[in-house]
């Protein structure tokens, strides 16, 4: 028995045809454009400078540094950006060393964190939910289309002639 015989149940068929799209689209939307500069910062890449902490946005579950990004060399400068991977201690007015890779939204503390990790993630949760998906749409067609061809010609038992 196929996989696609015991897609029966209404949960079964909302995750499938409903959740597996939304996990592939969250996951390769939030994490494409930062996969690049995350693992370029966390090898060391990047324009080195100084992070200014400006306020803390606190969540339910987490906080972060927003602030000013000033290089060490040139006249690179980027205002309201958050400071991945944030060193413990950070106050108001504090800096700290930081990494800008071209996030979209940040900088990365030269301190190092896992933000790597977690945006490695929600790529790879994505990419997955997307070839699942996929997978089970073509296996999906192929058997319509099997279903929908007869069987061949009717056996006939008359004698030849």
């Amino acid at each position: 028995m196929s996989f696609l015989n015991t897609i029966n149940g209404w949960r079964t068929k909302v995750f499938v045809w409903i959740g597996l799209p939304v996990i592939a689209a969250i996951g390769l939307m939030l994490s494409v454009t930062d996969l690049a500069p995350t693992w370029e910062a966390k090898n060391g890449g990047g324009t080195p400078g100084t992070f200014t902490a400006v306020h803390e946005d606190c969540g339910r579950r987490n906080c972060e540094w927003r602030g000013t990004f000033v290089a060490d060399q040139g006249d690179a400068r980027r205002a309201d950006v958050i400071l991945y991977d944030a060193p413990d201690g950070l106050t108001v007015g504090a800096t700290a060393p930081a990494r800008d890779t071209g996030a979209r939204a940040g900088v990365f503390s030269t301190t190092g964190g896992s933000t790597y990790l977690l945006v490695t993630g929600l790529a790879l949760a994505g990419l997955a939910a997307l070839v699942a998906w996929v997978w089970i749409i073509v296996r999906a067609i192929r058997n319509r289309r099997r279903a929908k061809q007869p069987a061949g010609p009717p056996a006939s038992f008359a004698p030849s002639l």
